[in-house]
């Protein structure tokens, strides 16, 4: 059985509706408030800021990345009354407590960094006068917005250099569960991948868990031994990349740059960064221009590749960062014709995908193997 408190990091078993409000926009645009009066402003030393983690601060990835984020906001007001954060929140009625008790120690903003869906919205009702933010949400409403990254972009720059890099084409990936930002993640890294190389391809294993590795050498190893010559992954640890560097193949991360687990063997990886939106959220609710809405943090401000590997040839990261610079003059990769696993036909040509159909991909390319809705 699927532990649930380990597939709440991505926020993918959030139970609020998906109304009309909650639509996305394309990346680094944010979406208007609901009419709804900002709250009240809070002086500075007054204030209470909250933080709600699915994970140890010590995991060198997703929650690691988050708490740089709190020490961004210690830094940039010291004179904040309090700072509270709580580290391993599961998904079960133990969050919605966490979120209680936030509020009883006069919380001003509370962010929750691994979307807990109803157990947070039991929480945001009763408690109008304390802003709200939940990362990888869907709900936004008098007093709750949510957040998220585009990192689709960055992750298709990295196939990229998978597809150059690679000599069989065949890459592997060790995803953590069957969800949306997982499908997104695997389907870009190809189509990177497939934009040099055509006939490249992916072979996925699930290991149930976004920190397991144990379980993820043992995926890295398997994909390795089955041909694969280039790893990526959705992990929140190294071990994948640890194989990678013992094997002689390559490999590419994500959330943080953990390149001295595997030197020879990394790639890049997906980087993660909050501190600037954290700031930015805290010192609107201190001014008293906090008011709900909609975040997705974009290439190159909030979520990147990280610095290339040492092995990496310069013509191959050139050749990934031309793909990077057309992106952020406004290109998308995500353009018809794609066809799904099966091979019909999910997106015609001339169509590109909008920020919400990313957001909420749940099927896989054509290429792409072991990973099923």
């Amino acid at each position: 059985m699927i532990d649930l408190r380990t597939l709440s990091r991505r926020g993918f078993l959030n139970m609020g509706a998906l109304g009309a409000a909650s639509m996305m926009l394309p990346a680094g645009v944010t979406r208007p408030a609901l009419a709804a009066a900002p709250l009240a402003p809070v002086k500075e030393e007054e204030a209470v800021v909250a933080f709600s983690h699915v994970g140890p601060i010590s995991d060198e990835g997703w929650t690691w990345a988050h708490h740089q984020g709190v020490l961004a906001v210690q830094e940039a007001y010291p004179k904040l009354k309090k700072v509270l954060e709580v580290e391993n929140v599961p998904y079960s009625a133990d969050a919605t407590r966490t979120f209680r008790q936030f509020v009883s120690e006069g919380a001003s903003v509370v962010f929750d960094t691994s979307s807990k869906g109803d157990f947070l919205y039991e929480v945001v009702k009763r408690s109008p006068e304390v802003a709200f933010l939940e990362c990888d949400g869907h709900t936004v409403e008098g007093n709750l917005g949510w957040y998220y990254i585009a990192h689709w972009y960055p992750t298709y720059v990295l196939g990229v250099a998978a597809g150059h890099l690679s000599k069989s084409g065949r890459l592997g990936y060790v995803a953590s569960f069957p969800v949306p930002s997982v499908f997104c993640s695997t389907n870009a890294f190809l189509m990177g991948a497939r934009s040099v190389n055509p006939k490249a391809t992916l072979q996925t294993i699930v290991i149930n868990s976004w920190f397991d590795p144990q379980a993820a050498a043992q995926a890295g190893t398997a994909l390795i031994d089955n041909g694969c010559d280039f790893l990526f992954g959705i992990m929140d640890e190294a071990a994948y990349l640890q194989v990678a560097e013992k094997r002689g193949v390559w490999a590419a991360m994500w959330n943080t740059d953990i390149r001295r687990y595997g030197p020879s063997a990394y790639v890049s990886s997906i980087i993660i960064d909050f501190r600037k939106f954290y700031v930015d959220q805290v010192g609107k609710r201190l001014a008293g221009t906090w008011a709900p809405g909609e975040f997705i943090l974009p290439l190159g401000g909030g979520v990147d590749r990280d610095a290339w590997g040492e092995k990496v040839p310069k013509e191959v990261a050139a050749a990934a960062d031309a793909v990077r610079d057309k992106i952020l003059g406004g290109w998308s990769p995500f353009a018809g014709e794609i066809k799904d696993a099966s091979g019909a036909v999910r997106l015609a040509a001339g169509q590109t995908m909008s920020e919400k159909d990313l957001y909420d991909w749940d099927w896989s390319i054509e290429g792409i193997s072991g990973l099923n809705a």
